[in-house]
C-alpha cells in the first residue's frame, strides 16, 4: 500500500517540478515583445493555471499521507512532512504570487499591451523562480524520504 502513496506522491510531484524547471528554463520572457509575451502568457495560463494547482494539492496531499503511513519511521516521516511544507510553500507562492498576475494578463489585448505590461512580466518571473526552485526542493525532500527504509510497510 505505502509503496503506491510513495509512487503517486513522487510522480505527482515531479510533474509539477518538471513543468516549472522548464518554463524556468526554457522560457525567459525578458527577450519577447509585448505582443508576443501577452499571446504566450495567455496560452500558458490557459494550459496550466488550472492543472499545475490540482497536481500540486495532490502531491501534497500524498505526501501528507505518505507522512502518515511512515510514522512508525520518525526520520522518514519527518523529512516527508518537511517536504510537503515545501510544496505547500510552492502552492502558496502559486496562489498569491503568480495567480493574481495571471488574471489580470488574462484580460489583456495581446495587440495592444498595457505600459505596465513588463513590470507585471517581471514580478511574475520573480515568483516563479522562486516557487520553481521551493518545488525542486520538495520533490528532492520526498524523493530521499522515500529511499529511506521503513521498519514497515
Amino acid at each position: 500500500m505505502r509503496w503506491v502513496v510513495d509512487f503517486l506522491a513522487v510522480l505527482l510531484a515531479a510533474l509539477v517540478a518538471g513543468t516549472t524547471f522548464g518554463i524556468l528554463f526554457g522560457y525567459d520572457p525578458a527577450g519577447i515583445s509585448g505582443p508576443a509575451y501577452v499571446e504566450v502568457q495567455q496560452g500558458a495560463i490557459r494550459g496550466l493555471n488550472v492543472l499545475i494547482p490540482v497536481l500540486g494539492g495532490l502531491a501534497i496531499l500524498f505526501t501528507l499521507i505518505d507522512a502518515f503511513l511512515s510514522r512508525a519511521v520518525p526520520g522518514r516521516a519527518w523529512l516527508l512532512l518537511v517536504a510537503a511544507c515545501f510544496l505547500i510553500a510552492a502552492a502558496a507562492i502559486t496562489r498569491f504570487g503568480n495567480q493574481p498576475i495571471n488574471a489580470v494578463v488574462i484580460t489583456w489585448d495581446a495587440q495592444a499591451p498595457p505600459a505596465q505590461w513588463s513590470a507585471l512580466r517581471d514580478q511574475w518571473w520573480h515568483w516563479h523562480v522562486i516557487r520553481s526552485w521551493v518545488t525542486v526542493g520538495g520533490l528532492v525532500l520526498l524523493v530521499i524520504a522515500t529511499q529511506m527504509k521503513a521498519q514497515r510497510d
